[in-house]
């Protein structure tokens, strides 16, 4: 058995913003209300190989794996995969960003497994993951959209 979710959400901001912000991985931590830290080990053309390191769980525990991912804007996606897949056989991610009414709606689509030995199985990582994603997407819906609006402000009154 495999695991599988896919979340979206709505942005209300110009693309341009969107992509900008959802892929400035060193600002991840600002972004993200579980990442501790980024750290890009390297970039080859369009492809950076990075650790995500997280804050310490609840019982004090410090998750980290190295991951790698591939922008492409003009199809306004973006393909990643976990390198160190740690307690997953594989995890492979897709982030799709498609202009709708009302703004940017940005959909990440998880396709993964957990090893045999895993403490956790494919049905309780995919009610993690989708909780997880809910909370996180809101979270940074809010900090774009917030962003937007400084930016509007700032270019009304630059104009004045």
């Amino acid at each position: 058995m495999a695991g599988h979710t896919e979340n979206s959400i709505i942005v209300d901001a110009p693309f341009d913003l969107v992509w900008e912000m959802t892929n400035d991985l060193e600002n991840w931590p600002r972004l993200f209300s579980e990442y501790a830290s980024v750290d890009i080990l390297s970039r080859e053309g369009a492809t950076t190989t990075f650790r995500l390191t997280m804050h310490p769980d609840e019982n004090g525990k410090v998750w980290s794996w190295v991951s790698e991912r591939t922008p492409d804007r003009a199809k306004r996606i973006v393909r990643a995969r976990r390198v160190e897949t740690g307690p997953f056989a594989h995890m492979d991610i897709l982030w799709e960003y498609e202009e709708v009414r009302g703004g940017i709606e940005m959909r990440w689509t998880q396709d993964f497994a957990m090893k045999p030995d895993a403490p956790v199985d494919d049905d309780w990582m995919t009610d993690n993951i989708n909780r997880n994603s809910r909370t996180q997407m809101a979270l940074i819906r809010d900090k774009i959209e917030q962003a937007a609006r400084e930016n509007e402000t700032a270019s009304v009154a630059s104009s004045r």
